[in-house]
């Protein structure tokens, strides 16, 4: 995993002296960003350019004709180096060091202690683009997106959060209940008004909606939430608000980090641990473990892979949450089959082939679960068999001996919906070899059926080593 080099953080430089050294273009540009801020900036050049020396002059701000000394730089918040001179730049940097100020030199990534990010201002929100100094062209572009997505009246809101944060300090002693209040606020009349231009009126609503929301904020809540395949670009928008709303996460083995990383970085995580053959937490457990947070009045998000409803025992959650009249809402998520149909442009269902669908689980491949799919398979309806990598070999008896022809075409997709998705291809007879393959480590979902055969898999690999393409594997003897 890449890792930044610059911290990203806010630094406050109310009052302070910011120091400015050059008096070229790259200054002037520098300048503006000072300004900004609630900083005092102080410039010093020995010659500066005719529009930087205006700036200064209308913002009332000093330049000195030469460089800047220690005397000068000590006690200062920052110092920004653009001289334009590789020997005069290096030598302001140590001076920098020596008296202990930040130094941000332009264009000299090894000089600097820290980068300047592109910024959105909507004061008093701000938004900081980085990319640890290497591609500024890059971060300007990001600027230009997010500037687009926030209106430019959208530091009103921030203006409203100031006006109320004393009052929702003292109403709420837990920075849970805070968080929880901030975020109805802004979804709710007080930041329309505030969006609106009346300041006061948003005040009032806000203040007047404290009391509700103390009486609301011992009530917990529980959300199962689908997390998708594994791409987080494929988890839906619902469940990211959720996410960031979260006081709790409880997440299941297949639910990658990249995901669970898009909750709140100080939400509490808790791995159940659900595998097939390493069930760390018992189901009963976690049912125990969801009525009890919420009892403690926290938001819960329950984030399973896939989809709540599609074997993620969802219903038994579902069941014990209901009986303890705990308040819970499903966010639907990507299912594998869905998922792994995408990837290969399979038509799970197709118009004078196909025209129904069954979701089935490998685990009840012995019969465990209960009957019926492999008529369906046999009627010429397409079968997705859910964990089915382990338990091919009775996938295959159990189809077979429910009449279902051999040569019917089947795929098996790993790691469905992911960068890394990988698809096999063949027959029902090539199944029981799929249970032996030591190359695969990723789940794996199998999809059985006529339809099959429309995928796209040309740069598939065969279930069984066979002298056939993959293409000619799903053709029917």
């Amino acid at each position: 995993m890449a890792r930044l080099r610059f911290f990203p953080v806010s630094y406050d430089v109310a009052g302070r002296v910011l120091i400015l050294a050059g008096g070229g273009e790259e200054a002037l540009a520098k300048l503006r960003l000072l300004l900004r801020t609630e900083g005092r900036p102080v410039v010093f050049a020995a010659q500066a350019c005719a529009e930087l020396v205006s700036l200064a002059q209308r913002h009332g701000v000093t330049i000195h004709p030469r460089d800047p000394s220690v005397a000068d730089v000590a006690g200062a918040a920052l110092l920004f180096v653009a001289t334009g001179d590789e020997a005069r730049d290096g030598a302001l940097a140590l001076l920098g060091r020596a008296t202990g100020v930040p130094v941000n030199v332009v264009d000299r990534l090894d000089l600097c202690d820290f980068a300047v990010p592109a910024i959105v201002d909507r004061a008093p929100v701000s938004v900081a683009i980085a990319t640890d100094g290497f591609a500024p062209v890059l971060a300007q572009r990001v600027r230009a997106a997010v500037e687009a997505l926030l209106a430019p009246d959208f530091g009103r809101l921030g203006e409203l959060a100031r006006s109320v944060r004393g009052s929702v300090g003292e109403a709420f002693s837990g920075n849970a209940p805070r968080r929880r209040f901030w975020s109805s606020l802004f979804d709710g009349r007080a930041a329309e008004l505030a969006l609106a231009g009346d300041l006061d009126g948003a005040r009032r609503a806000a203040l007047s909606g404290l009391a509700s929301a103390q009486e609301a904020d011992n009530e917990g809540v529980v959300w199962l939430i689908g997390a998708g395949p594994g791409a987080e670009d494929l988890l839906t928008l619902r469940a990211q608000r959720l996410l960031q709303r979260a006081d709790v996460i409880v997440h299941d083995q297949l639910v990658p980090e990249a995901v669970i990383d898009m909750g709140r970085r100080d939400a509490e995580r808790i791995s159940v641990g659900k595998a097939k053959g390493r069930h760390s937490v018992t189901q009963g457990a976690i049912n125990d473990l969801l009525v009890r947070l919420a009892r403690e009045g926290r938001h819960v998000a329950r984030l399973k892979a896939g989809d709540p409803l599609v074997f993620g025992r969802a219903g038994e959650e579902i069941a014990a949450l209901r009986q303890a009249g705990i308040r819970h809402v499903v966010v639907p998520g990507v299912t594998a089959a869905l998922a792994a149909a995408a990837d290969y442009a399979v038509p799970l269902t197709l118009r004078g082939v196909s025209s129904s669908l069954v979701f089935a689980s490998g685990h009840g491949a012995d019969g465990s679960e209960p009957k019926g799919w492999p008529e369906v398979a046999r009627a010429g309806g397409t079968i997705a068999v859910y964990m089915g990598r382990t338990a091919a070999a009775e996938t295959h008896a159990r189809l077979v001996g429910n009449g279902v022809s051999p040569s019917t075409p089947v795929a098996a997709i790993e790691n469905a919906g992911r960068a890394d998705s990988r698809a096999l291809v063949g027959r029902v007879a090539d199944l029981p070899a799929l249970a032996v393959r030591d190359d695969i480590a990723g789940p794996v979902l199998i999809l059985v059926g006529e339809a099959i055969a429309a995928g796209d898999f040309a740069a598939a690999e065969p279930i069984a080593p066979r002298a056939d393409t993959p293409a000619s594997l799903l053709a029917a003897e």
